[in-house]
């Protein structure tokens, strides 16, 4: 792995040890600035509580802060940035793991487990070390070094930082906890079991089969609306059901949205803003000072790219140009850009070196390790004695600072591919990534970096094209203040005049929909949810939330703007946590009602009968015969009570004397025959897999969500975030 990459591995890592240390949380050095951001909550300091155990807001907001943080770190490795949605899944996430350790850590103390003081050190320090622990302090040869991870706990405990003692000490519980899952886990796998019989039972149910004659009349024949439900019978069997019918606290609004997006009006007066620079741009000697001037939203990468990687819209017409020529403005993703061509060279996609590094800094605590003009002395010395006969990778081995190469006789392989030898354009810091791409194949020299003085040998390099330095100056379009002036009166005005629900429906109708806009609809707005249906397209939405749950049922809120949209919305419901109320449930409960009063005036449609043919005759249904039926219902769909009649013993040979109100209707049936196929199975063989499986679904998770559902949990981050 190159020296680079090694380098800022390693101290990644630490980065995100240095997270891990504190359980996802950091010192408490805004304490009192946290406090201050919850006035208007009164005293109340819990953000929620799981079966009457409390959950602090401060000990919570520093745990969330912290990953934001390790996001952020993330998110920058990668050229990314952090997005309020990435946010707010770390709070989701955040919380869940409170309630996890809440629940999960009473049933532990239940059952008696525990983590003692020698299961813990071998643990951290044996065989098997957590991963973070491993790779922090892992030897040259990439070994676990116990013996210095131990050493680092030891000065952690001994701190004169409260802090730091602090960090250890939650590093250590999630430690304990993450152990103690380990034992549960085998407690609820070493505890499945199936029996004998229960195999026996299940192949023999298998290996039945049945034939069935049956005349059906399908529920579809009696039109939904002749049969009516009342309020009462909905909520007369909602009661008798309430677990099945339980919903969470929840909004619903209807909205209209106000568009404060860029005109095309806009748009031409920014394409001409950046054309207007087009003269100075040509002339500009330095990229990077008239970018930083003038604003643009791309900054200047001082370096060569491959023409198969860029992927610019108007690259046909950037790569002809001549050296300093601008092509532009052209528009790209909201934003009118001009390209400024500053070189072309033929290069390799990749290379293979090998280097010397002789350390200077620590760039990632800025220490600095040996001073400037020593490692000047040194790498010279190295150099004069490679010129003079002395071996390239003897010298790596003996004295260069990057170890992993080193052990490789200086050889770098691809940080993102360990397998290969080569790495591509743009994997190194500047100045090593610029000699090993423009040098050519043989040649060695020292080169300066961040990290100290390397002595490069390029070996080779393979599958040259074209290489384009482009500076780009970018202007994102954005709406003038007319545009969004135009957009907040329409939607204020429009607020102000609705003064409920009723006027919000009205003045949508009389004044704005012959004007083309739309009336939308959020459903099941939960008190967290960061977004809104149809609303999250257009920006961050967690305010609108938290006002829409300020409000009543009928209540018009104020304009508010997400994104480049204003939103005017009124609350049209407002669900409470429990049962179901009856404008609620009768989505799902009345076509099961409605189904029952159509199977009775079928049943009594059909009447007496004492043959398959007398019931189809006053059906005026045809009988239908089912060979090779099995109990999974294969030829049948899902009609659990046709199964039932068709497997049990005690009918066969006969005529079900009642009529079975099934899924999908009325059905009469016979049972002519009962049969069975031969199995050959491995009783034993069964019983391991069914276990096996079994194991699989018994997982952790599992039982944790029946526990929580059991829960009595109270979530109050609404009025926190």
């Amino acid at each position: 792995m190159s020296v680079i990459q090694s380098i800022r591995d390693k101290y990644a890592k630490w980065a995100v040890v240095a997270i891990a240390l504190a359980l996802l949380g950091f010192i408490l050095t805004d304490y009192l600035s946290t406090r201050n951001r919850m006035s208007g909550r009164g005293n109340s300091s819990t953000i929620g509580s799981v079966n009457g155990k409390s959950i602090d807001y401060v000990e919570y907001e520093t745990k969330l802060k912290a990953m934001d943080q390790q996001a952020q770190a993330q998110a920058e490795a990668q050229g990314q940035q952090v997005s309020e949605d990435m946010r707010y899944q770390n709070n989701d996430r955040l919380w869940n793991q409170e309630v996890e350790q809440i629940i999960m850590s009473a049933e532990f103390n239940k059952l008696g487990f525990t983590v003692g003081k020698k299961e813990l050190n071998d643990y951290l320090f044996g065989q098997n070390p957590p991963q973070d622990l491993k790779q922090r302090f892992a030897d040259d040869k990439g070994q676990y070094d116990a013996a210095a991870a131990q050493n680092f706990i030891n000065q952690l405990k001994k701190s004169p930082n409260q802090s730091d003692r602090d960090q250890l000490n939650n590093y250590i519980e999630s430690i304990e906890y993450s152990r103690t899952t380990e034992k549960y886990n085998s407690l609820l796998n070493n505890s499945v079991y199936f029996p004998k019989w229960y195999v026996e039972k299940q192949n023999a149910e298998n290996s039945a089969i049945a034939k069935i004659s049956y005349t059906l009349y399908p529920y579809t024949k009696i039109a939904d609306s002749t049969i009516k439900i009342s309020d009462k019978e909905i909520e007369e069997y909602v009661n008798k059901h309430k677990d099945k019918y339980q919903q969470e606290e929840s909004r619903s609004i209807a909205y209209v949205v106000f568009d404060a997006a860029p005109t095309a009006a806009d748009s031409v007066i920014t394409k001409t803003q950046v054309g207007q620079l087009k003269p100075e741009f040509e002339k500009a000697a330095d990229p990077a000072v008239f970018l930083a001037r003038f604003g643009s939203a791309i900054e200047y990468f001082d370096g060569f790219v491959g023409k198969a990687k860029i992927q610019v819209p108007a690259k046909d017409s950037i790569f002809p140009l001549s050296k300093n020529g601008v092509y532009g403005p052209y528009l790209d993703a909201g934003s009118y850009v001009m390209a400024k061509l500053i070189d072309t060279k033929m290069l390799p996609d990749s290379v293979k070196t090998r280097h010397i590094l002789i350390q200077t800094t620590d760039p990632q605590k800025g220490q600095q390790l040996l001073d400037d003009s020593t490692a000047k002395k040194r790498i010279d010395s190295i150099d004069v004695a490679i010129k003079g006969g002395a071996r390239f990778d003897s010298l790596a081995v003996k004295y260069s600072d990057d170890k992993g190469s080193g052990a490789k006789g200086g050889l770098l392989s691809n940080p993102q591919n360990a397998q290969t030898n080569y790495y591509t354009n743009g994997q190194m810091v500047k100045e090593f990534n610029d000699f090993s791409f423009e040098g050519k194949t043989g040649e060695k020299k020292i080169v300066k970096t961040i990290f100290g003085y390397h002595l490069i040998e390029i070996l080779d390099q393979k599958n040259f094209e074209p290489h384009y330095k482009v500076a780009y100056f970018a202007k994102k379009i954005l709406a003038s203040d007319e545009t969004d002036r135009t957009a907040l009166n329409d939607a204020g005005k429009f607020a102000s005049e609705s003064r409920d629900l009723k006027t919000f429906e009205s003045n949508f109708e009389k004044n704005l929909k012959p004007k083309g806009y739309q009336k939308l609809i959020g459903e099941n707005i939960l008190p967290n949810a960061n977004s809104i249906q149809g609303i999250n397209t257009y920006g961050l939405s967690r305010q609108l939330v938290r006002e829409i749950y300020k409000a009543d049922k009928g209540d018009v809120l104020q304009q508010q703007r997400v994104g480049d949209k204003y939103i005017v919305s009124a609350v049209t419901e407002v669900y409470e946590e429990g049962v179901q109320p009856v404008t609620v449930a009768r989505r799902e409960v009345e076509p099961v009602l409605r189904n029952k009063k159509k199977a009775e005036e079928i049943k009594q449609k059909i009447g007496k009968f004492s043959t398959l043919e007398q019931a189809a005759t006053a059906t005026q249904n045809p009988v239908t015969t089912v060979d090779s039926l099995r109990i999974s219902g294969n030829k049948m769909g899902f009609e659990p009570k046709v199964l039932g009649a068709a497997f049990n013993t005690a009918n066969k040979g006969k005529l079900i004397s009642e009529p079975l109100d099934g899924v999908s209707g009325v059905y009469v049936v016979r049972v002519d025959d009962q049969t069975t196929t031969p199995q050959t199975v491995n009783i034993e063989e069964q019983r391991k897999q069914l276990q096996s499986k079994a194991k699989q679904s018994t997982m952790f998770s599992q039982p944790f969500f029946v526990l929580r559902k059991q829960a009595k949990i109270k979530d109050n981050r609404r009025g926190f975030y």
